[in-house]
């Protein structure tokens, strides 16, 4: 079952949870938290396949909300694939990248909220 390219330019919403913990395993501490955000946007950009990804200013104070070594080991992210609305853009669409409401990570895998 491939994937085609129709699906890829549709608008979607999923939620996930990110293992910061592996992904910074290693990591000088006072890099942490900027390698993390990076991470994330990372993560949104191959799981959606766009290449503008945007993180939202409450998962950007989450993720540094304990400083800059302290980052979470798991984080419940919410990406949604958005069409671009900027003429001047040349991709036609983005990843906006917010903090899930429920941070319980238990029992959760990948939620389609939209699709």
């Amino acid at each position: 079952m491939a994937k085609d390219k129709s699906s890829k330019q549709t608008v979607a919403t999923r939620e996930y949870t990110i293992n910061l913990h592996k992904r910074l395993h290693g990591q000088t501490f006072k890099k942490r938290a900027p390698k993390a955000v990076k991470e994330i946007k990372k993560f949104a950009q191959k799981m959606m396949s766009t290449p503008d990804v945007r993180v939202d200013v409450k998962l950007n104070k989450a993720v540094w909300s304990q400083g800059i070594r302290n980052v979470p080991n798991k984080v419940r992210i919410v990406i949604q694939r958005r069409r671009n609305e900027d003429d001047e853009d040349s991709e036609e669409m983005y990843s906006l990248v917010t903090l899930a409401e429920d941070q319980n990570t238990k029992g959760k895998g990948v939620v389609v909220l939209e699709a």
